[in-house]
């Protein structure tokens, strides 16, 4: 059974909107765009925690937006080191109801049944599925409880706007930490693995 695998980075008041570029992801006015950058100190925890996850990286399981920016950079920066040949060997699943001919090689729209469909991929032999960015899948995912782990990077800053990681689609629930580090620029490195659901008091 292959694993889904979601990695975020939030702010302390959990954001995940638009953290790589100003124009990533304007929508409903949000003007903070790039602010994982305005945090670009060079950190050695964090390089390492990112090579780490990088070697075991599978298959990309991504939503529209955060596939698009991806195709317009990934193919052309392919010799990136870590990154870009992962990224081109990779399979990568789409959930869009409108993309058509997609140019980026090894690219597999799932159009419909969202839910049933992924569970079906699930289900197929082949590397886990790695979710990055994609804040309205994440809901998706979260809603019908398709995520076996979690990498959360939360930032040492708040924006008091934007989309949230748990939001619509957050369910009663318990988690296990796997992992913990703190990077010695005050970044949380964790990563959680869903246990058993929240009972009622």
């Amino acid at each position: 059974m292959r694993k889904i695998i979601t990695t975020t980075f939030v702010t302390l008041d959990g954001v995940l909107q638009g953290p790589g570029g100003k124009e990533e992801d304007t929508s409903n006015g949000f003007k903070y765009g790039g602010w994982q950058f305005a945090w670009d100190e060079k950190d050695t925890i964090a390089d390492e925690q990112m090579n780490k996850m990088m070697a075991d990286h599978g298959d990309l399981l991504l939503g529209r937006r955060t596939y698009d920016i991806w195709a317009g950079f990934w193919p052309q920066h392919k010799d990136v080191p870590i990154w870009g040949e992962t990224f081109d060997k990779a399979v990568k699943y789409v959930v869009s109801k409108t993309l058509k001919n997609p140019t980026w090689e090894k690219t597999v729209v799932i159009n419909k049944n969202v839910a049933e469909e992924i569970k079906k991929l699930k289900q197929t032999d082949g590397p886990d599925l790695w979710v990055w960015g994609s804040g309205n899948l994440i809901q998706t995912l979260l809603k019908h409880n398709l995520i076996d782990r979690m990498h959360i990077w939360t930032y040492p800053l708040t924006i008091g706007t934007g989309k949230k990681l748990f939001a619509e689609g957050t369910q009663p629930e318990r988690f296990t930490v796997v992992d913990t580090k703190i990077t010695s620029t005050g970044v949380v490195f964790a990563t959680y693995e869903p246990s058993k659901p929240l009972k009622k008091g």
